[in-house]
């Protein structure tokens, strides 16, 4: 299933112009939408690494990492839903999970089905919108996984960015 068409949204896959690394999100999350995550990317069997500090460990449960004292160090988990294609996501807090991708990774179709279809299973398991915003402009969503469209959709016109 193709949710977007590389023609369509290759503006917005741009490095050059909006930034490597885009802001993805998922807001209005809690612990449980974290533990959720974390066990889609066991089930799924993607190639995963939790680090704290430079310190790879076992990947914990949410509650752990999200109750660190908030002078500890974020911790990460990179995860590579397909090689080649990694997302890393930061335990800033509960409320929202967030990750970023390399937009230098997903050109072409067939990196952007890939790129598609994870956001896909994300927005499924969470049953909520998982939105991309350009690098450093947070609030203004190009693309995200739509639930009641069950799929992911162009949010913004490269025409008028």
């Amino acid at each position: 299933m193709i949710d977007l068409l590389w023609d369509d949204v290759k503006y917005f896959f741009d490095p050059d112009l909006m930034g490597s690394l885009p802001d993805v999100h998922v807001p209005n999350t809690s612990v449980e939408d974290w533990q959720a995550v974390l066990d889609l990317v066991a089930e799924k069997g993607w190639q995963c690494q939790f680090s704290e500090g430079g310190t790879v460990l076992p990947v914990p449960r949410a509650e752990a990492v999200l109750s660190r004292p908030a002078d500890a160090e974020c911790p990460d988990l990179r995860v590579w839903p397909t090689a080649g294609v990694l997302a890393i996501f930061r335990f800033h807090d509960d409320g929202e999970v967030d990750f970023d991708v390399d937009l230098r990774e997903l050109q072409g179709q067939e990196r952007l089905d890939v790129f598609c279809g994870f956001l896909r299973e994300i927005g499924r398991r969470l049953g909520k919108p998982v939105l991309m915003d350009p690098e450093g402009d947070g609030g203004h969503p190009v693309i995200g996984f739509d639930v009641d469209a069950d799929r992911v959709v162009l949010l913004a016109d490269p025409q008028v960015m």
